[in-house]
């Protein structure tokens, strides 16, 4: 099975991975969010964020499993990944499989490394993004971001935009809710639409994980869990 070499060949570098590790510093941030069908991967030196800042976008669908590492590879040789310092993971709502993959992968990682890992929710990052699009008047108000599925039901979460950066806030942006399954006869205003930009989002995402960074914020890789507000069954 593809799915299993993958993580059969994640498992292999734990010996590189750990060669050497005590004899560098670890000034790389790392950035993945695959909730939807297209792979986002962000990188950059934290010692240098301007200069080093490289990321891209990776259409692969049901490929996934089988190209992810070989994406980040393209972002983020091997031979670097044991200077990884920080990561950062959006944790869904989104592909089961998809999420599952990435989420996977940055524990791993976190873990071998013993460096900090956050997971931040795929409507949380796109909120201020979709926020453009509401009344002036309402830019200071709480709005959801919702999203329909097909014969499962209604998926949102509720956000407020805040005038401060912060990194307990998603920068920029308070998750009031996360994102959960609506009871059937729940209606929810102001509401926006998800629609991804996973070239954008992980932009974000990285930001959150440079500002973490800065600020010595600690994260353990056991506290960051998938979102998964339906069943598995039937996802693609």
């Amino acid at each position: 099975m593809v799915e299993v070499a993958s993580w059969s060949e994640l498992a292999s570098m734990k010996s590189h991975i750990e060669k050497g590790f005590h004899d560098c510093q670890q000034p790389l941030l790392l950035a993945l969010h695959s909730s939807s069908d297209t792979l986002g991967v962000a990188v950059l030196d934290s010692r240098d964020p301007q200069a080093t800042r490289l990321s891209a976008t990776f259409p692969l669908g049901r490929g996934l499993a089988n190209s992810l590492i070989s994406c980040v590879k393209e972002l983020l040789p091997l031979e670097s990944w044991r200077q990884l310092g920080r990561l950062a993971v959006a944790i869904g709502p989104g592909g089961f499989t998809g999420t599952r993959l990435t989420l996977v992968m940055a524990r791993t990682l976190a873990q071998q490394l013993n460096c900090p890992l956050h997971g931040v929710s795929s409507f949380a990052l796109m909120a201020p993004r979709l926020a453009s699009s509401l009344p002036p008047g309402q830019h200071k108000e709480p709005f959801w971001v919702l999203k329909h599925l097909p014969r499962r039901g209604t998926v949102a979460g509720r956000y407020k935009l805040l005038e401060e950066l912060s990194i307990d806030s998603c920068v920029g942006v308070h998750e009031i809710e996360a994102p959960h399954l609506l009871d059937h006869s729940c209606e929810v205003a102001p509401a926006l639409l998800a629609k991804e930009d996973v070239a954008s989002d992980v932009e974000r995402l990285l930001l959150i994980c440079a500002e973490a960074h800065r600020l010595g914020k600690k994260s353990s890789w056991r506290e960051v869990l998938p979102i998964y507000p339906t069943s598995p069954v039937g996802d693609s």
